[in-house]
């Protein structure tokens, strides 16, 4: 499944370069998206795609592609603009102003007004090395003004939404629920030419979301300390690089001076898997690409991702990719002269 993300991630991305941006800008004004291309300040092999619409007066929403792990950026915008994030594919994380970074997945919402978000160069992570989701841009001072009609005719208090997430220097987040996935599941899939009505329907459902609900109830997404996040990181190079060596929960913990509790919730905020799951998952991963890519032998490829004995790797392989390795290598090979396989 996750290959076939990636697949899907990268074909979408085809007309970027590795460290290039292309922007996208759909405006009133015109039939045809202006273009622009742009340098990442830090490039690599990190790509993106923002395609963004103008939707109403202070209302706008940029759909985000990207594969690669990280990128940085100058990043400011108005103090009455609240940004709304959903999280799609794949996770990211960045860090806030008040030292904290927050992690998102899979139908994950977050919002922030200005006083959250550090003014100087931003640094957004993908954890997976992908990702997919959407940002909606709401300027308050012009809301305040003008909402779209139907919301104006409902009486709605256009200063509430400015009192609610306006000020705060916290990132209000909202775990994947049916609420915000009936808004924005819809969005990523849309034929062309019904985009801009379809999408100017579900900002206004979202504005209703927004105002009806608490940001202060439910469980939220937890934000953790910029520094823990880095030694999780330094913990996931060693055991993604050395995957011939298994390392227990305690001697991780000795090794990075951080508590082994903190150590296994973080992990799992910022990878989305607790650490021996991640693992199992990330070895047989592995492995399958090595099936693919050579014809070296399933006892040693097993050995290579840490698993000595050849019927736990077997049975570990099937668990993850609903196939024996010996078929899996098989079907590859008999798929490989037909079909782009997306190495």
């Amino acid at each position: 499944m996750e290959k076939e993300i990636y697949c899907q991630l990268k074909k979408i991305l085809e007309p970027v370069e590795p460290g290039k941006v292309l922007l996208l800008h759909h405006n009133s004004h015109s039939e045809a998206a202006e273009k622009r291309l742009l340098a990442l300040p830090d490039p690599g092999n990190t790509r993106v795609l923002l395609e963004h619409y103008d939707l109403y007066p202070g209302i706008g929403i940029t759909f985000n592609c990207c594969i690669g792990q990280k990128l940085s950026f100058p990043h400011t915008h108005k103090p009455s603009v609240l940004k709304v994030d959903h999280c799609n594919l794949g996770r990211i994380g960045w860090n806030m102003e008040n030292g904290q970074s927050l992690y998102m997945g899979k139908g994950d919402l977050a919002v922030h007004s200005r006083a959250a978000c550090k003014e100087s160069n931003t640094e957004i992570t993908f954890p997976l090395g992908y990702y997919e989701g959407i940002t909606v841009s709401l300027d308050l001072e012009i809301l305040e003004r003008t909402l779209p009609s139907p919301l104006s005719e409902a009486g709605l208090k256009k200063e509430l939404l400015f009192r609610k997430f306006g000020t705060s220097r916290e990132i209000f987040s909202f775990p994947a629920n049916p609420k915000a996935g009936h808004i924005f599941s819809e969005l990523y899939d849309l034929p062309q030419e019904m985009k801009t009505p379809y999408l100017k329907l579900k900002c206004q459902e979202l504005l209703l979301f927004l105002y009806t609900e608490d940001p202060f109830l439910g469980k939220p997404v937890d934000p953790y300390y910029s520094d823990q996040v880095d030694v999780v990181r330094s913990v996931h190079s060693l055991i993604t690089e050395n995957l011939a060596q298994r390392f227990t929960i305690e001697e991780l913990s000795k090794k990075y001076l951080i508590n082994s509790s903190a150590l296994k919730t973080i992990f799992k905020s910022v990878y989305g898997l607790p650490i021996a799951s991640y693992m199992k998952e990330y070895r047989i991963r592995q492995a399958a690409s090595m099936l693919r890519e050579s014809q070296e032998s399933i006892a040693s490829i097993a050995r290579r991702v840490g698993y000595e004995s050849q019927s736990k790797f077997t049975s570990a392989f099937k668990s993850v990719m609903k196939i024996l390795p010996t078929d899996y290598r098989k079907q590859y090979q008999r798929e490989n002269c037909r079909k782009d396989t997306c190495r």
